[in-house]
């Protein structure tokens, strides 16, 4: 099977001389295509940091990353830019809409950025709000949503460019229990059903029973 996703060797570290921590530590990984992968590990672990240098976010201090056969520890800033528009999209545990927008206005954003015309833009975005869920909850704003909807407009806006890989940095770590189930059962059956790559982050056992693979980091270390 084709890898989606390779790290090798990658060291991430913050500050110089005595205060310098080490975040990541050689980690090496490969993550098959289609297949979806729970990142765990506890909080300072380096899981935040690895996907945001997956996702071009940050570099590593030492290491490279292959993102869809291109290395994204070589690209330039636009390249960068590019690939988090075109290939990788991300999730965050604070949802991260724009409060003045509607959900379908939110889902629009990358749209919008990519110049997709508007006509074509609000039919996907009611298509992808009817597909989390929250089709005729267009014209809602954040506020007016729960928490859990409010994560699935998250998850619609992430599918907005057609992405081939999704990174998810603790999506339910704000969501009750229940909630947290059906946002994870949801990520499940998109990534598989529109041939998705997944990485999530997560304490949640929940993500970690209905992954394809769970790999853990320690002390910036991949374990196990």
């Amino acid at each position: 099977m084709t890898a989606l996703v390779r790290t090798a060797a990658v060291t991430r570290t913050f500050g110089r001389g005595a205060a310098a921590r080490s975040a990541l530590r050689g980690v090496t990984l490969e993550v098959t295509a289609g297949e979806l992968v729970a990142l765990i590990g506890r909080s300072g672990s380096g899981k935040s940091t690895l996907l945001n240098i997956i996702a071009g976010l940050d570099a590593p201090t030492s290491g490279q990353v292959w993102v869809d056969g291109g290395e994204v520890t070589a690209m330039s800033s636009d390249e960068r830019l590019r690939l988090r528009r075109e290939t990788v999209a991300m999730i965050f545990q604070s949802f991260a809409l724009m409060p003045v927008l509607s959900a379908a206005e939110n889902v629009g954003v990358p749209m919008r950025l990519a110049r997709m015309p508007a006509a074509a833009r609000e039919e996907r975005a009611r298509d992808l709000l009817a597909l989390v869920g929250l089709g005729g909850r267009e014209q809602q704003r954040p506020y007016e949503l729960s928490g859990g909807e409010q994560q699935r407009v998250a998850v619609a806006r992430a599918l907005a460019n057609s992405p081939r890989l999704l990174l998810a940095d603790e999506p339910t770590g704000q969501l009750d229990s229940a909630t947290a189930a059906q946002i994870m059962g949801l990520l499940r059956t998109i990534i598989h059903a529109e041939g998705l790559t997944g990485i999530v982050a997560t304490h949640d056992t929940g993500l970690m029973e209905i992954a394809d693979r769970v790999v853990e980091l320690r002390n910036g270390e991949l374990v196990g």
